[in-house]
């Protein structure tokens, strides 16, 4: 007898998920504009913390809506106006991600609110055509994280208003996530199409590599010196190399076909992507040169090594039987890592180094990625 998985027709990307997922879009952009006000030599502090804030939020809106769809999505009239609604209240966090975000916190933090109730709501409506109690305690433990979420973003307006603080913004986010890690340890049962779950994700981190394409431009200056050849080939060689070791990744080596719930490969790529927006500011960041030294490379070689992590840990839990990530494969990444940041480090007043550097470690770890795909064909 067949596996009632295998016979389940797989989930198509719906032309009303791809208009929703242009609102991020623009958003990815707004979040990134949030790191270009620098003050004596560093990013200024609260736009940066507003950064994280910010773009944690909206990834982990955007996995939240896509969860829904790929397991109760029917293209149906009540569910594309519930998305479309949160698409007009996402534009209220794109118009309050700003310099001055906290001017606009309460108009931000009422729309992220709602958004959260909306898809918690939709969870609740859809509790009534389901009988099976696994099925049903699913519903209601997503529903729960997200009206608690929910709570703790409405607290974060009252704690701001009473303190002028906003940490219960960044513990709401951080609830979530908690939550959602201890439902996909402790559910065993798999509700989700993963081939229209991981389609989803690769989409997402399209958009993100196309903020990126949009970083590098900023390299060409209309002449054809070597200054400018120089930097703006190896940016986008950094670009390629990275598009490429995601690519490998997505194609070959993680089992699209796997029995899983879906909820770690997504909480996975909220660290994946935010990993993704942080090195396409790193790269405009190294020709910055009102930033200083420190940070400057501070923050690219966290971005790099944050994006690597999570995706190699991504690949551990999701490869495919003949694709497993042995003590070999985390040798040489490691390897590459650690001589990347040494070198790094110790070249850090020469930007023509850094950026060669740079590229020669993102190709050296799509080498690995590549050579580890090939060889379990």
């Amino acid at each position: 007898m067949l596996n009632p998985i295998a016979q389940k027709k797989e989930k198509k990307v719906e032309f009303v998920e791809l208009i929703y997922d242009l609102i991020f879009v623009y958003i990815i952009g707004r979040n990134n504009s949030l790191l270009h006000h620098i003050t004596d030599g560093f990013v200024d502090t609260a736009s940066f913390m507003a950064y994280i804030l910010c773009t944690l939020a909206v990834i982990q809106i955007w996995n939240y809506s896509t969860y829904y769809m790929n397991i109760y999505g029917r293209k149906s009239v009540r569910e594309h106006v519930f998305l479309f609604l949160n698409m007009f209240l996402l534009y209220f966090l794109g118009e309050g991600t700003r310099a001055d975000w906290y001017g606009y916190h309460t108009m931000y933090h009422i729309a992220w609110a709602l958004i959260l109730l909306n898809i918690g709501t939709q969870y609740v409506i859809e509790l009534r055509s389901h009988c099976e109690e696994l099925n049903r305690r699913q519903i209601i433990s997503m529903a729960a994280i997200l009206y608690g979420e929910a709570v703790a973003v409405g607290l974060a307006v009252v704690e701001y208003n009473l303190f002028g603080t906003s940490w219960m913004s960044l513990a709401a986010i951080l609830l979530g996530m908690f939550f959602v890690f201890l439902l996909g340890r402790k559910s065993k049962k798999t509700f989700v199409d993963f081939p229209h779950l991981s389609e989803r994700a690769m989409l997402y981190i399209v958009f993100t590599f196309g903020e990126m394409v949009i970083a590098v431009s900023g390299y060409f200056d209309g002449t054809l010196t070597f200054n400018t050849l120089y930097f703006a080939g190896m940016a986008f060689l950094i670009v390629v190399g990275l598009f490429l070791s995601y690519g490998v990744f997505y194609d070959r080596i993680i089992d699209r076909e796997k029995n899983t719930n879906g909820l770690m490969y997504m909480l996975l790529h909220i660290f994946i992507i935010f990993a993704l927006n942080n090195i396409t500011n790193s790269l405009e960041f190294m020709r910055d040169e009102e930033i200083s030294l420190v940070p400057k490379i501070d923050f690219l070689i966290g971005s790099f090594v944050l994006f690597y992590i999570f995706m190699f840990v991504m690949g551990a839990l999701y490869s495919k039987k003949r694709c497993v990530l042995g003590s070999g494969f985390v040798l040489s990444t490691v390897s590459a890592a650690t001589a990347f940041i040494v070198l790094m480090i110790l070249f850090r007043e020469n930007m023509y180094v850094n950026i060669a550097v740079s590229a020669a470690f993102v190709f050296a770890e799509f080498g690995v990625i590549y050579y580890n795909a090939r060889r379990a064909e």
